[in-house]
């Protein structure tokens, strides 16, 4: 897949790792020029740096990986509101949560998701990849198999091809996809991520904090 990467931090270098091991077409941009040169030199193979509007013309994903503070900022750059993004899959990894608590810094009821498909209209917006550290996607070794259970990534969204491709890459990063339900649900899932955050910097292990239930045992 010919894919865009908005960001040139963690995350955009760890999933771009593992996609340009899995043969895809990857071009990176960033409001710094010289953080893009940098990363898709680090990437290899075909990655390639251009202005963050390049990156996101004509591709069949785009990740938004930057701060949820820097997200109106490089929407504004790649002209969103103009309908640049529509009917692109616009894969959303952001956490609008305060540091250190986790509390979300959404609007009561809101998403950050919602807010992203505002600033992009007709984008196919698909929550993803927020929930685990960048770290994550750098386990699945070239040679197949993974160092680790595999991460269960759950994602949220409108469109069902936007779902399919985005349930695709998280394949090739190791990752299994669980589609929660449409974009509505982003917020509970973000809810989730302040909740995990929380826990992390108070120093209690979040994954303590939730009951382990096998599969099939669950009643209403």
């Amino acid at each position: 897949m010919r894919i865009g990467i908005l960001g040139t931090g963690a995350l955009a270098a760890a999933l771009g790792t593992g996609w340009a091991r899995a043969g895809h077409e990857l071009v990176i941009g960033g409001r710094s020029r010289a953080k893009a040169d940098a990363l898709a030199e680090r990437l290899g193979g075909t990655a390639r740096a251009a202005t963050p509007r390049e990156a996101a013309t004509g591709r069949d994903a785009v990740l938004l990986a930057v701060l949820w503070t820097g997200v109106e900022d490089i929407l504004r750059d790649v002209e969103a509101a103009d309908g640049t993004l529509a009917g692109t899959p616009l894969i959303d990894p952001t956490n609008a949560v305060s540091h250190g608590v986790g509390v979300l810094l959404t609007e009561h009821g809101g998403s950050a998701a919602g807010r992203i498909a505002e600033l992009a209209p007709g984008a196919h917006v698909v929550k993803a990849f927020h929930l685990f550290p960048a770290d994550q996607w750098t386990r699945y070794p070239a040679g197949g198999g993974n160092s680790g259970p595999a991460a269960t990534v759950a994602i949220c969204g409108d469109d069902a091809d936007a779902l399919r491709i985005t349930s695709d890459l998280i394949r090739d990063v190791g990752g299994i996809p669980a589609v929660l339900g449409p974009l509505d649900r982003a917020r509970q899932l973000e809810d989730v991520a302040g909740f995990v955050i929380g826990l992390a910097f108070a120093g209690f292990d979040p994954a303590s904090a939730v009951p382990h239930v096998p599969t099939g045992t669950v009643s209403t």
